[in-house]
């Protein structure tokens, strides 16, 4: 099992990783962990010592830790930059009807512009209005790894509301290192369905030695196949691109739409250009103040109130083989960890052409999957009730499979590659080996009873890595920068709803919107309320009023 924030991450980092997903009866999902996505930790922390990006003055926290801020960037581009600020993008039609992309050139390192280059795909959708646009709206689905440019053109450019593809040119570009963009490279299909079938709850020293050195070695492959990359993916680096994209686009601000992880590139950007902001909806946010211990509690927190959730909903159901009219919720918890236990003995075989049975880890994953969207909970009773009483993995297999974008020929996104790349350069790892995480093992089952296990092991990816990680916790103030819409769900599993509460504190200009309900994220998932609010503000301006809530 592995964990980065959003919707998505590697197979292992530190938290899960996330991605939006559409709801179930109307979208199609897109991108990444979670992403979103498995079991890593979704979300990554900004690089602060990147290209001369500084801490601001600190301020000292309740426990009297000093906590830094992220700095503005001078509002002059550099002379050095200016090359990149002023290139011609060459657009060709590309993917669905209407989709132009094309290929915009960054430095490969801030600090040393001339030393090289990386190319980033870009792609966008006209607006459709007969009238002038308002500007160009950048989306972003979260991971980190999600690919914005597949997100654009499976859903955004065809699914978001018609009067604001009528009144915004939609515009996506993948981050370095994810996808089209350069991508990050470290395994093969076949040596990540062994990775991602590793044993996460070791029972004796063996079984631990088995889990670091299949950490180790995942760790080891990036650094061979991908050294260029792994020290320039940062999210700081990624927001400057976004800058660079939004004047070669000629927009004097950058219109946004951030999901799950994308919140966290969002106000990354806000922190590095405040006066550039313009209408930007943060929505699933990430709390950039957090370190990765605090990340991983916090995201198991959330996944267990997200199963806590489907418990409830499970004993109304008697198609549901943890629950049933005569068992109670903490019953149906109890039931899952033994399965759990029982399938960390005897995994079960699922019909699948390469031999994959489903142990402890891919059910974890599995069952992690469908908490991030209630659409899916009838699909996740089905998979349990195949597995637990007629033997058949199947179900979820498939659910685990989609977490890791896995297709039916064992090819692999790079998500989860590019989510380690991510997480593991933007925040030092939770904890250095083994007994670091031995000794937090309390925190996490009081966390979640069901999940702690699992995902506590799950943060050993980054603990291996073989690029230091150049980011730091730190707080985004973004003083200066325009209204800014942050979107949190009160029972989001993968970005809790204390992390928006938290960002939207932090941000000078923040005003937080709820949504009272289930799944992660909330735009576009089925709440006029939410939907309504968010369109008012991108169209007219009119952002919500802070603390407007929605159910």
């Amino acid at each position: 099992m592995h964990t980065s924030s959003s919707p998505r991450r590697s197979p292992r980092t530190s938290w899960l990783a996330g991605t939006f997903r559409p709801s179930a009866p109307s979208r199609n999902r897109t991108g990444a962990r979670a992403g979103a996505r498995a079991t890593t930790t979704l979300l990554a922390a900004a690089a602060l010592l990147v290209s001369g990006c500084s801490a601001g003055s600190p301020r000292t926290s309740a426990d009297g830790v000093a906590e830094a801020a992220l700095a503005a960037l001078p509002r002059a581009t550099p002379a050095a930059l200016s090359p990149y600020y002023e290139q011609p993008l060459h657009w060709r039609s590309c993917g669905a009807p209407g989709f132009q992309c094309a290929t915009m050139k960054a430095p490969l390192d801030y600090a040393r512009p001339a030393a090289g280059e990386i190319k980033l795909a870009v792609s966008f959708k006209k607006a459709t209005g007969s009238g002038r646009p308002l500007g160009s709206l950048l989306v972003n689905p979260g991971g980190p790894g999600g690919s914005a440019v597949a997100y654009l053109q499976q859903y955004a450019g065809i699914g978001y509301p018609a009067e604001i593809r009528a009144h915004y040119n939609i515009v996506a570009m993948d981050p370095r290192g994810v996808a089209r963009s350069e991508p990050v490279e470290c395994i093969d299909g076949r040596q990540m369905d062994a990775y991602t079938q590793t044993d996460l709850t070791p029972d004796d020293q063996k079984e631990t030695n088995a889990l670091v050195d299949a950490d180790k070695k995942f760790a080891e492959s990036c650094g061979a196949h991908s050294a260029r990359l792994l020290r320039h993916v940062s999210t700081v680096e990624a927001a400057r691109d976004m800058d660079m994209l939004r004047a070669l686009l000629g927009d004097q601000k950058l219109n946004y739409v951030g999901a799950s992880y994308g919140t966290f590139l969002g106000a990354t950007y806000a922190g590095l250009f405040p006066k550039r902001v313009g209408r930007m909806v943060l929505d699933g946010a990430m709390d950039p103040s957090l370190d990765a211990q605090q990340l991983n509690l916090g995201q198991t927190a959330g996944f267990e109130t997200a199963f806590q959730a489907f418990s409830k909903d499970c004993v109304r159901h008697p198609d549901c083989p943890l629950g049933g009219k005569d068992k109670t919720p903490a019953q149906v918890g109890d039931n899952l960890k033994a399965f759990f236990r029982k399938l960390d003995a005897h995994p079960v075989p699922a019909g699948d052409a390469d031999g994959r049975k489903v142990g402890e880890s891919l059910a974890t994953i599995g069952v992690i999957a469908a908490m991030y969207d209630q659409g899916s909970w009838g699909q996740l009773r089905e998979a349990l009730t195949s597995a637990m009483k007629e033997n058949d993995g199947a179900g979820l297999l498939a659910l685990s499979d989609s977490y890791y974008e896995r297709d039916a020929s064992g090819s692999y996104s790079n998500l989860m590659m590019a989510n380690a790349a991510v997480n593991c350069l933007d925040l030092p790892p939770a904890y250095t080996g083994p007994e670091g995480v031995r000794k937090a093992l309390p925190a996490f089952r009081k966390a979640s009873p069901v999940f702690g296990d699992s995902l506590a092991w799950a943060t050993l990816n980054c603990s291996y890595w073989p690029v230091k990680a150049t980011g730091e916790p730190h707080r985004i103030e973004a003083k200066g920068a325009a209204p800014i819409v942050v979107v949190g769900t009160t029972r989001d599993p993968a970005t809790p709803y204390p992390w928006a509460q938290s960002l939207a504190r932090q941000l000078s200009s923040g005003r937080l919107l709820t949504y009272v309900g289930d799944g992660h994220t909330a735009y576009g998932r089925g709440s006029a309320c939410i939907d309504t609010a968010i369109d008012a503000y991108l169209l007219h301006d009119t952002p919500p009023p802070s603390g407007k809530r929605c159910s």
